[in-house]
């Protein structure tokens, strides 16, 4: 089965598609002085725009994995998680609380999703 890398660096690519599947990297906010509600909004837009680009779309998440650096503001990310996801296909997702590669970034999510 082939295996497609889509914008490859020299560390990771960020996304890689197997088959049918999408793995997304973890993304994190362009705007690290934006609060964790902001953050979470620009997440998903970067999410969403690489989906596309690798043959996918938010309907088809299969899972998320969110990295908060604060898990008192679940609510904060919530509110933009609410206003993004498909609700009428809502992936599995996990949330954990975990200090995150560089100050300022207060959220960081990965995604699966089907083509």
């Amino acid at each position: 089965m082939q295996i497609t890398r889509v914008n490859p660096g020299p560390r990771m690519s960020r996304a890689v598609v197997h088959g049918d599947t999408v793995y997304l990297c973890g993304h994190v906010a362009k705007d690290t002085n934006a609060d964790t509600e902001g953050q979470t909004r620009d997440v998903l837009a970067q999410v969403e725009a690489l989906l596309r680009e690798a043959g996918s779309d938010k309907s088809k998440v299969l899972a998320a994995t969110v990295y908060m650096l604060d898990i008192r503001e679940f609510n904060a990310m919530n509110t933009a998680w609410d206003a993004w996801v498909d609700p009428t296909n809502p992936p599995a997702r996990t949330t954990v609380e975990a200090r995150l590669a560089r100050p300022g970034i207060r959220v960081e999510i990965t995604v699966t999703a089907a083509r």
